[in-house]
């Protein structure tokens, strides 16, 4: 059983929803059902294609699936929600993405962890720092070394009813 982190994104369809839904999927991927989520928060997109802002938040649960099995699950719950990959950092209804699993480092080719954003990105860290304060990253980083006020600033954190 590994402990992992996952980051949940989405700016289509009723956004906040899309995460509701994408946490129950999650809790049944979860070894225990037991899952942890940050609240919600609002950013700006990545990238030069216009579209709405997104919703963000980070989930952690222990799982029993392998690395590529976990990809898998999560491009299947992104699927079952209606995510097409037709622009890279383009509008979608859901994203997943494997920020950590466990204390591994992975380099495959359809797999990188820790994930490849997670130290510049506020809509990781903040979140991320919300149910993991004192998480130190594969690679000896405190994450609470990655936050500071700047970062903090661009988000906008959501209210419990989203």
């Amino acid at each position: 059983m590994t402990y992992v982190y996952v980051a949940l994104g989405a700016n289509l369809e009723s956004p906040a929803a899309q995460l509701d839904d994408a946490i129950k999927a999650l809790k049944l991927i979860a070894s225990d059902g037991i899952i942890n989520v940050s609240p919600y928060y609002r950013s700006a997109p990545m990238g030069e294609v216009e579209q709405p802002d997104y919703v963000n938040a980070v989930a952690s649960f222990h799982c029993d699936l392998a690395p590529i099995p976990l990809l898998d699950a999560l491009q299947g719950i992104e699927h079952q929600q209606g995510r097409v990959r037709n622009i890279r950092w383009g509008a979608r209804t859901l994203d997943l993405d494997l920020l950590l699993y466990g204390n591994q480092t992975i380099n495959q080719p359809r797999l990188t962890v820790p994930h490849y954003g997670i130290k510049q990105r506020s809509f990781v860290l903040i979140p991320l720092a919300d149910i993991a304060p004192a998480l130190i990253l594969p690679c000896g980083t405190p994450l609470a070394s990655l936050i500071n006020n700047e970062l903090a600033m661009q988000l906008q954190q959501l209210g419990p009813d989203h």
